[in-house]
Order: C-alpha cells, then sequence, then structure tokens
C-alpha cells in the first residue's frame, strides 16, 4: 500500500510503503517525517495495530528527517503494540534521525537493528 495524502498532508514530503512479511507488519517511510506528514505514518501504524499484527518493523534507511511529531507517532505505536503482546521494531536508521532518538532517550525504548535481515524473523 502506498499512502501519498491523508487529509492535509503534505503529498510527496512523504511515502510509506507498507507490506506483511511473515508475522511482521513492514512499513518503509521515505521522505521527511514531521508535523505536516505524521499522518501518512500514523494510518497504517494503527490499522495494521487494529488488524490485530503487533510486531512492527519500520525501515528507516529511506527516512530522512523526523521531528518530535513523529517521534510521537511511534511512541504511540510503540505503547499500544507492547500492550497487546508485540513491539515496534527500528531498522537502519540514517544519523540524522538517530540522532533525535539518541538526545530524547527514544532510542532506549525501542529495539534498533542495523538491517532488514536481523529484524525479521526467519
Amino acid at each position: 500500500m502506498d499512502r501519498q495524502n491523508i487529509d492535509s498532508a503534505q503529498p510527496g514530503r512523504l511515502r510509506v510503503e507498507v507490506r506483511t512479511v511473515g508475522g511482521s507488519e513492514l512499513l518503509a517511510p521515505r521522505g521527511e517525517l514531521d508535523h505536516h506528514t505524521a499522518e501518512l505514518l500514523r494510518v497504517p501504524l494503527d490499522g495494521a495495530l487494529d488488524a490485530g499484527r503487533t510486531r512492527l518493523v519500520v525501515d528507516c534507511s529511506e527516512l530522512e528527517f523526523c521531528d518530535s511529531t513523529g517521534l510521537n507517532v511511534l511512541l504511540g505505536a510503540r505503547m499500544r503494540a507492547e500492550a497487546a503482546g508485540g513491539g515496534v521494531h527500528l531498522v537502519a536508521m540514517r544519523p540524522a534521525v538517530a540522532r533525535v532518538f539518541r538526545i530524547t532517550g527514544a532510542d532506549a525504548v525501542f529495539t534498533l537493528h542495523d538491517s532488514l535481515d536481523t529484524a525479521l524473523p526467519g
């Protein structure tokens, strides 16, 4: 599923590809995750959780930017996933995005992976 435009989100600044891989929901945001585009990631995260998929893998390799709104979207998904016995796994964060997680301490509450090979059980 490619979502480009939800409500007031700015199309083209963030694209999110979603697919199911085994028991995991794999989400691959590409572009900038911020106040204007956060719904483009929130909607498929919520959709996966609402459908009972609680192991969420977010491939951050093409995520160029993440602000506090984007971070809060991921933290909200993490709380819901963990409450249902699952979790959120973040993969291959670029240095600029990893810095936001490190500064806020959020890197300590997510499961981080260097590659999809380690994030997806197989």
